[in-house]
């Protein structure tokens, strides 16, 4: 293949040499074992961000690309995905691929593979280009292309005084081990089990960065209204407990009602004195909405 037939073909290529002339195409057609767990990638991710307090960035088969010494050549690789703990390394990346050895490089380069072909070569060009970790992936599901006797799971490289070494975790995401990615990318919805092991790792990225929950916009509103909706609870039950008539709806109604802000701006304590001393759940209102009381 040609460097022009290269960037005219429409399909997927996996890798290509253009002074060589050699490119690697997809073997087969798209199936569902190669494409669920990177469907459940993003997902897995979002929930990270959000416990962490800030966004990770996956940029799917987005292009690297390598200008081989001494020519014009190029060495080309299209991972099925790379993910930025940092958005804003994206904005010092002067052209729409990824020149290895010139741009930031992403903290992890996931590959799902049913072949063995990444270990066989794309992994030694990771190694040798230096990245610094990449995640291999053999899906549960079974792939047309798999042969026999390869195993299910997920392999992770670290980049070692240039050369890869697996582990059994991740460097990029602390405390997140391979064979509990593995299980959550397997998943079809995110289990229980899943849901806590990414909030810890949220979390351990958050500490290290001094970031959490309340720094992401919709885990933060979400925390407010929980909140206000538990302090609106305890403002009910002291309400009732001196005989001042409650709505049976309060404060269930609240996050469509126009007292909501009133009780999520309310200090507890003086959220408690207005409960203590209103006559009536009209004069309770008043004094939400009116500070000098």
């Amino acid at each position: 293949m040609t460097f022009s037939e290269y960037e005219d073909h429409e399909g997927r290529v996996e890798f290509f040499d253009s002074r060589a002339g050699l490119a690697c195409l997809a073997s087969e057609a798209a199936h569902f074992a190669h494409e669920m767990p990177l469907r459940m990638l993003g997902p897995l991710l979002e929930r990270i961000a959000q416990m962490r307090g800030s966004p990770i960035v996956f940029c799917g088969q987005a292009e690297i690309r390598r200008v081989l010494t001494g020519s014009e050549g190029t060495r080309h690789i299209q991972p099925d995905e790379m993910v930025f703990l940092d958005p804003a390394r994206l904005d010092r990346m002067a052209s729409p691929y990824l020149n290895a050895g010139e741009d930031p490089y992403p903290d992890v380069v996931v590959e799902v593979d049913s072949t063995t072909d990444v270990r066989r070569n794309r992994l030694k060009l990771y190694e040798a280009w230096g990245f610094p970790e990449v995640w291999v992936e053999v899906p549960d599901a079974y792939a047309p292309s798999r042969p026999a006797g390869l195993q299910s799971g997920l392999r992770i490289y670290l980049l070692e005084g240039g050369r890869y070494a697996p582990s059994e975790a991740s460097r990029a995401f602390p405390g997140w081990r391979a064979a509990e990615i593995h299980g959550a990318l397997n998943e079809r919805v995110i289990s229980e089990e899943t849901s806590e092991i990414l909030s810890r790792v949220g979390r351990a990225l958050g500490e290290r960065e001094g970031t959490g929950p309340d720094d992401d916009p919709l885990l933060r509103e979400q925390r407010a209204e929980g909140r206000a909706q538990g302090a609106g609870r305890m403002a009910r039950a002291l309400l009732r407990q001196r005989g001042v008539a409650v709505p049976a709806d309060f404060p269930a109604d609240f996050p469509a009602g126009r007292h909501l802000s009133a009780l999520r701006s309310t200090p507890e304590d003086r959220l408690l004195s207005a409960a203590s001393t209103a006559v009536n759940f009209a004069d309770f209102l008043s004094r939400l909405d009116s500070p000098e009381h």
